[in-house]
């Protein structure tokens, strides 16, 4: 069943706004253009100081988690129910401040394509964190991507 959700949401699924998806999560020509890893800082400071963010175009919002390794699938299953695809992540993006995981941890990335505003990039913040509590993990942060555009 998850395979199905997934496939599905590659081939155009509507976002939860109603609007076409325009982008591809898989994209080569995605790049960072918004990062948030400071539990501190306010969605709206992040998406401030994002100089190549374009607001008027969807983005793919990343979430990256650390879950217990016998916890993702039941966490990726509630994700799927809102248009999440979970990744593993290979941690290229991980901080320097992060520990290492353990055996028993996984870090997994929770992406979706929409666009980008402070109230909803809090808000699913704040669902991350609160997901990645209740299986005894953590939330690392958040960043997006948008296709790179010429000057």
């Amino acid at each position: 069943m998850r395979k199905i959700r997934s496939v599905l949401a590659r081939l155009g699924r509507r976002t939860r706004a109603g609007e076409p998806t325009t982008i591809d999560i898989d994209d080569p020509a995605l790049r960072v253009v918004v990062e948030a890893f400071d539990e501190t800082e306010a969605a709206s400071a992040a998406l401030a100081r994002a100089a190549r963010w374009q607001p008027e175009r969807p983005a793919v919002l990343r979430h990256h988690l650390i879950l217990p390794a016998t916890a993702v699938e039941d966490a990726e299953d509630l994700l799927h129910e809102d248009g999440w695809t979970v990744r593993a992540s290979h941690r290229d993006h991980a901080r320097a401040e992060t520990p290492n995981t353990s055996g028993d941890e996984s870090t997994v990335i929770a992406l979706r394509v929409q666009r980008l505003d402070a109230l909803h990039c809090a808000q699913e913040s704040a669902r991350m964190a609160g997901l990645a509590q209740r299986f005894r993990g953590r939330a690392l942060g958040w960043d997006a991507m948008q296709p790179e555009t010429p000057d």
